[in-house]
């Protein structure tokens, strides 16, 4: 299965540069925060597979104007194929806004969460907006990943973690993909795409 991730910035390759069918041999899109309502329902329209949306921290104008199409998956486990994936949006919070969260806070999230990890028997995909903390962040809070991450991925050890948040401008030496133990780590600023072996 190929897999499109996307996050922060309405990619040029992708929408300016858009010809007829150069969306169509995605199975699944990954939309991991930050992006307009506009740009989320073209890549429904112009790719025609499930788009899986979270919430970055400027997205609290989708709350009440959803994108359609689009499947937001905040605080759920949604299944595709066969592939578990745990949707978790927001940022640290470094102002007022919907989609921001103390530590403290996103760590009550996911203790919410654990019924549904539970039931699913475990994740294959965690995708969040932000990062996890000392795992391709900042120290500055606004860009400072979330501890509690660590320990989902300690925890159920998805083959990946897909992020947003941290853009490839703001240094020279952000990878665009890590790991961590036996995770694959994607930023998925602008756009990423890759193969994901189902068992179907």
């Amino acid at each position: 299965m190929q897999i499109l991730a996307v996050a922060d910035i309405e990619s040029k390759y992708l929408y300016d540069n858009y010809t007829p069918g150069k969306l169509s041999g995605y199975d699944l899109i990954l939309a991991c925060g930050d992006l307009s309502r506009d740009y989320l329902e073209f890549l429904v329209d112009a790719s025609r597979c499930p788009v899986l949306y979270v919430k970055g921290n400027h997205d609290d104008r989708l709350i009440d104007d959803p994108p359609g199409g689009c499947i937001c998956i905040d605080d759920k486990v949604y299944v595709y194929k066969g592939i578990r994936i745990l949707g978790v949006g927001g940022s640290h919070k470094y102002r007022e806004g919907g989609y921001m969260f103390t530590e403290k806070q996103m760590q009550h999230r996911l203790m919410k969460l654990k019924p549904k990890i539970w039931r699913s028997g475990g994740i294959d995909i965690l995708m969040t907006h932000s990062p996890a903390r000392r795992l391709n962040d900042f120290d500055s809070l606004s860009h400072r990943g979330f501890e509690c991450f660590n320990g989902l991925l300690d925890k159920y050890s998805p083959k990946y973690f897909v992020h947003g948040h941290i853009h490839k401008n703001y240094g020279i030496n952000i990878p665009q993909l890590s790991t961590r133990g036996e995770t694959t780590v994607i930023n998925a600023y602008d756009y990423c795409v890759f193969d994901y072996e189902t068992k179907e």
